[in-house]
């Protein structure tokens, strides 16, 4: 078991858990997040962002379908559901990466894996690499 110690440890990685990280970091606490999965949680990843990402697709897609309101002529428009998706993906793996880089830039250290609170109140990581 390796022990080591922080200012700060925080258990996720999602809106309150970045912001809180990097301000932490930026006052000069030695800091570390534990992440289950991906930066930034399930809002940046699966959650908010992609679905905003999809429904901004949808909006488009009904400018175009009425687009003859505004005096513009369109034949055969269908959405195309594949790139839709990898869109919304790649928007939340953007995202996703600045979190990684602003984590890299205030030397907060990460750790993938699933955390737990014992008894003692000590931090215990379940490490992806185990």
């Amino acid at each position: 078991m390796t022990e080591i110690d922080y200012d700060l440890a925080i258990i996720g990685s999602g809106p309150g858990g970045y912001v809180a990280a990097i301000k932490a970091a930026q006052l000069n606490m030695r800091v570390l997040v534990i992440e289950k999965k991906d930066l930034g949680g399930i809002c940046l990843n699966w959650g908010c962002i992609p679905t905003k990402s999809i429904l901004r697709s949808a909006e488009i897609f009904d400018y175009i379908k009425h687009s003859s309101d505004y005096g513009i002529k369109t034949t055969s428009v269908k959405p195309d559901l594949m790139n839709i998706i990898k869109r919304s993906r790649s928007v939340a793996k953007k995202l996703s990466d600045g979190i990684d880089f602003l984590f890299k830039k205030n030397k907060i250290n990460l750790i993938y894996g699933k955390a737990s609170i014992n008894e003692k109140k000590e931090i215990i990581i379940v490490s992806k690499q185990q």
